[in-house]
């Protein structure tokens, strides 16, 4: 019997790309998916992309007698929402937004970042997506973290798309300003550091090692080019053997031994990685999709976690490289 599945906040990007995966999904019944803002509109006059593929109109009512909860609302709403909305104590609930990620917030949540900690997660109810910048750099660096090799100074700089800012419009996010333009933006202070110096920890119980992230606006729709570099007493072929290592079970991250480039990830849940070692310093390209590996393919892919299910159930996408 296909599990009953909701999803709040299904009129963003996030919830957009989780209401196409599930409705593909062999083992899920999309019931409804809540908008305030555009109930009582057919969803794929919203998302275009569903034409032909779905007859479901957009609700504003929450109805709580559901397998699995989807939540893809603005950062800081989601806490709000589970406390006025009971659901079955039996309901898996899956958040996409940074309310549950860190220690301090999490309650029952468990952190779903699954090559990180697949086997927390496979006996979780409650889980926090991962961030999405937070993502890519955590794939880029978990294999040095586990090795217990992160001992200097570790600098970033990642390049995303404008969907990751949402769909609700500010200056920054107008065609006219993101039109052959880029700019950085909360240098040294995302808010997706502390997720990431957490797991870092978790890993290497010893770390300590300053993280400088720039992030920056690209003039492209979606995807996260990020690239990492810090201090490695080894060569490529080192390097390249320890990330094979490290992922090797793990379906959707894959390392290369030739330079990536994003659209080999765009509307897909891969992770792409290409370490290489030069005057003393390992440097890793990670590429991800920030809609798909960076928040909903993600979100579905911990639900065939804890479900049990094949990890790619739902997630064999293709890239759109032309």
């Amino acid at each position: 019997m296909k599990k009953k599945v909701g999803i709040i906040g299904a009129a963003g990007y996030s919830g957009g790309e989780l209401v196409r995966l599930l409705l593909f999904h062999p083992n899920v019944e999309l019931t409804y998916a809540f908008s305030r803002s555009q109930a009582g509109k057919p969803v794929a006059s919203v998302h275009n992309d569903l034409v032909g593929d779905t007859n479901l109109v957009f609700t504003d009512q929450v109805h709580t007698d559901i397998d699995v909860l989807f939540l893809a609302l603005p950062h800081g709403q989601a806490k709000g929402f589970l406390e006025k909305h009971q659901f079955n104590p039996d309901t898996i609930i899956i958040d996409l937004s940074n309310d549950f990620r860190l220690k301090k917030d999490a309650g029952k949540f468990v952190y779903g970042l699954p090559e990180f900690q697949r086997n927390k997660i496979r006996t979780a109810k409650y889980v926090a997506n991962a961030g999405c910048f937070a993502t890519g750099i955590q794939l880029g660096l978990l294999p040095l973290a586990h090795a217990e090799l992160l001992t200097s100074e570790i600098h970033i700089s990642s390049i995303t798309g404008s969907t990751g800012a949402g769909v609700s419009l500010s200056p920054t996010n107008h065609f006219a300003w993101r039109d052959s333009n880029i700019s950085t933006y909360k240098v040294f202070d995302h808010q997706h550091l502390d997720e990431i110096k957490e797991t870092l920890s978790a890993l290497q119980k010893d770390f300590s090692t300053e993280i400088y992230f720039t992030p920056h606006r690209g003039d492209f729709t979606r995807g996260i080019f990020s690239s990492i570099y810090t201090k490695f007493e080894g060569t490529t072929e080192d390097a390249q053997q320890l990330y094979s290592n490290y992922y090797k079970e793990h379906p959707f991250t894959h390392v290369v031994d030739t330079n990536p480039n994003l659209k080999q990830v765009v509307n897909t849940n891969k992770c792409i990685l290409y370490p290489i070692v030069k005057k003393g310093q390992i440097n890793i390209v990670s590429i991800v999709d920030n809609l798909i590996k960076g928040a909903s393919g993600s979100a579905v892919q911990n639900l065939n976690i804890l479900m049990g299910w094949d990890e790619t159930m739902g997630l064999k996408l293709k890239a759109s490289v032309y």
